[in-house]
């Protein structure tokens, strides 16, 4: 069964940029907020981008071609182990633990940063970075909760 496998986020406070590395915190639980993303966390708010995930085995693919991928080395917020969240699409929804409800909005495409930190081309790993996602329905989650896909085409509000 899928499962939540790592939470980081950047909390409010935290030192604006590192030089070589994404300020994340690592965290056993959080509460996601609808219209939001976690509860806390600075870059949250962005209509289409509250969250970043990424598959565990994405990470390990990546790790074999030289990039930094402990959770939060890559950016993400949430890695998922147990499927490929690159075989997702925009609109589908994905529940972690018992309530909290996430929306795939886009791909996750990097950028200049992540260029600077990873020492690879974005463009270079596209459909490999995770996806982004809204909060649709708050909860609390934690490590280890069970993952479960709800296949929804509907398309994602503008």
């Amino acid at each position: 069964m899928p499962k939540l496998h790592s939470i980081t986020y950047t909390p409010h406070g935290a030192p604006r940029k590192s030089q070589d590395a994404f300020v994340r915190l690592a965290a056993n639980g959080a509460q996601l907020i609808q219209g939001y993303g976690i509860d806390g966390d600075r870059k949250g708010g962005s209509p289409k981008r509250q969250i970043n995930i990424m598959s565990l085995s994405t990470l390990e693919a990546l790790s074999g071609d030289g990039l930094k991928v402990a959770p939060g080395q890559m950016g993400e917020q949430l890695i998922i182990d147990g499927f490929d969240v690159g075989d997702l699409k925009a609109g589908d929804r994905v529940q972690i633990g018992a309530s909290a409800i996430i929306e795939v909005t886009e791909f996750r495409s990097g950028c200049d940063r992540f260029q600077q930190i990873q020492g690879h081309d974005p463009a270079q790993l596209k459909g490999r970075l995770g996806i982004m996602a809204r909060v649709v329905t708050s909860g609390t989650i934690t490590i280890g909760d069970a993952v479960r896909v709800i296949y929804d085409t509907k398309p994602v509000d503008e």
